[in-house]
């Protein structure tokens, strides 16, 4: 699943070259690198919910977060254009142990509001 794919990025794992936006949770802001497309799009709620989540729930854990890279891609069904699923990876930039890191990666796998969403499944309707 490597179509469409977002990168997201905070700290030290900014991304270059890409968009910036302000962010609660880190003084320089997320930087965002994606084309503007629905599926592009779709990939970086999902990228951007889970590195929003990292902070927040590393600092419900004492945990310190240097630098946070998502990276999401996902491939469509070119008849339907539904989603045949959406992958991310993570990379951290912190001095926690591996194991501290891989506690809150599963985290926030399972509190993710936006991958949760998807996976659930949701209508959309035109008003």
């Amino acid at each position: 699943m490597d179509g469409f794919a977002v990168v997201v990025g905070a700290g030290s794992f900014r991304v270059e070259g890409g968009v910036r936006f302000p962010h609660r949770w880190t003084a320089e802001g997320v930087s965002v690198g994606a084309d503007f497309t629905g599926a592009h799009l779709l990939h970086l709620a999902a990228a951007g919910c889970v590195l929003n989540d990292l902070y927040r729930e590393a600092a419900g854990l004492g945990v310190r977060l240097d630098g946070v890279r998502v990276t999401a891609s996902g491939g469509f069904d070119t008849e339907s254009w539904a989603s045949t699923g959406i992958a991310y990876g993570i990379e951290l930039d912190s001095p926690a142990s591996a194991e501290q890191q891989a506690a809150l990666i599963e985290q926030v796998d399972r509190v993710a509001e936006i991958p949760r969403a998807i996976r659930a499944g949701a209508p959309v309707q035109r008003r």
